[in-house]
């Protein structure tokens, strides 16, 4: 038996938001495998024990770059420590450049792009330049170029923390506009759901039929009510099955919308700021108290 200490309880009850004591039945009874134990959580406690999937941790911006003629775009995450140099003139500016090089040289990754010519130098240089202008580290995350089938439309949230390309075929501008928005506002995993990566679906299966199982429910019925779950689960998920976060009868799908516009969704991009990166917590009053040791020292 796995040895369950007091920072394994606290790290996954700061990834689930579960009840101490919970966690640490949870744990023991999964061996103290972290994963495990939070698939557990959520049988017992449902979606509440997912908080950490959708915490955002890390500062920057997304910068973007659309053509004018909506056919080639581009979308860059660069990172800071603190929100207060997310919101530096050249911080954005590097950004804005960086999406822009995407878009014209098609880097073949993070490091392709630091070496493209920025400025009077690189990207790197610039870079590493305005990190000692500011004093605070940053980086680029990543980075992804769309040529579109369609035309490309663009939405950016929250001061550059959320960006969103569209690539849509038919419908208008207003709608092009209103389903970038949408992505925004609702997150999809994927377009549909053969986008969706079947360990997702797996282990929803799964927690449906402990959850199920339970709730004392016929083991005949454990498979129907998991197949349930999952179509829920994918309706939820993907773009095409989410309900329009605009319907007028909070009804309607973005598949039915499109299908009663004449347009179609090719695909589309999503940033969020810092999404699955865990920022160091740091306790003040315990920092200062060991500088101050350190001092005396």
């Amino acid at each position: 038996m796995a040895e369950i200490t007091a920072s394994m309880v606290k790290e996954l009850r700061e990834k689930t938001d579960a009840p101490m004591m919970e966690c640490k039945k949870a744990l023991t009874e999964a061996n103290g495998d972290m994963a495990k134990a939070e698939e557990i959580l959520r049988v017992k406690l449902g979606n509440k024990a997912t908080k950490a999937a959708a915490r955002i941790a890390a500062e920057g911006v997304v910068g973007m770059y659309l053509s004018a003629d909506g056919k080639l775009g581009a979308v860059v995450e660069v990172n800071s420590e603190t929100d207060f140099v997310a919101k530096n003139d050249e911080f954005i500016a590097l950004a804005k450049g960086c999406a822009e090089l995407v878009a014209g040289k098609n880097p073949a990754d993070v490091a392709a792009l630091s070496a493209l010519p920025m400025g009077g130098g690189t990207v790197e240089s610039t870079r590493a330049a305005l990190v000692g202008k500011i004093g605070e580290n940053m980086s680029i995350r990543r980075f992804e170029r769309l040529q579109a089938k369609g035309k490309l439309s663009s939405y950016v949230h929250g001061g550059s923390k959320i960006g969103v390309l569209v690539d849509v075929t038919g419908g208008d501008v207003q709608l092009a506009k209103d389903l970038a928005m949408h992505v925004a506002a609702s997150k999809p995993k994927s377009l549909d759901a053969s986008g969706v990566p079947a360990d997702l679906l797996e282990t929803e299966r799964r927690i449906a039929i402990e959850k199920a199982r339970e709730a004392g429910k016929p083991e005949n019925m454990l498979e129907k009510i998991a197949e349930g779950t999952v179509q829920k689960y994918l309706k939820d998920v993907t773009l095409l099955g989410q309900v329009f976060v605009k319907a007028e009868d909070g009804k309607q799908t973005i598949e039915q919308l499109l299908k009663a516009k004449g347009a179609t969704v090719h695909g589309f991009t999503l940033y969020i700021v810092g999404e699955g990166i865990e920022k160091k917590v740091t306790d003040f009053a315990a920092e200062v108290a060991a500088q101050a040791a350190a001092a005396k020292r």
